[in-house]
């Protein structure tokens, strides 16, 4: 039986491969770092940076709206700001799940 490689998902990507990854120069990649708070990469003992896939992600959106949809810098911050404000507060989602384990806890006490 042969060998077969398994598959290894990447957990990091460094600037280069990001750069390809969306065609534009590492220049780019680390201004937007700075310009945009949602980017943060790790760094290793030599200060390279790694991103994941969350940062990735992120790297998309921002893609978008400045590169596809010719948002200006502050206007892409605002749209990720709006985005952002448009996703329930922690508050809420407790609230939900305890009527949802309260539920739940009625059901199971049925059986």
């Amino acid at each position: 039986m042969p060998y077969k490689d398994k598959e290894v998902e990447k957990v990091y990507y460094p600037i280069g491969e990001v750069a390809s990854i969306f065609g534009v120069n590492t220049s780019l990649i680390r201004f937007w770092e700075k310009e945009f708070d949602i980017i943060r990469p790790k760094k290793n003992k030599k200060g390279n940076r790694l991103f994941t896939k969350a940062d990735l992600e992120n790297f998309q959106i921002i893609f978008d709206l400045v590169k596809k949809q010719g948002y200006t810098l502050d206007g892409a911050k605002q749209k990720l700001k709006e985005s952002v404000g448009n996703l329930p507060k922690n508050d809420q989602i407790y609230e939900k799940l305890e009527g949802l384990k309260t539920k739940l806890l009625e059901l199971y006490n049925k059986l």
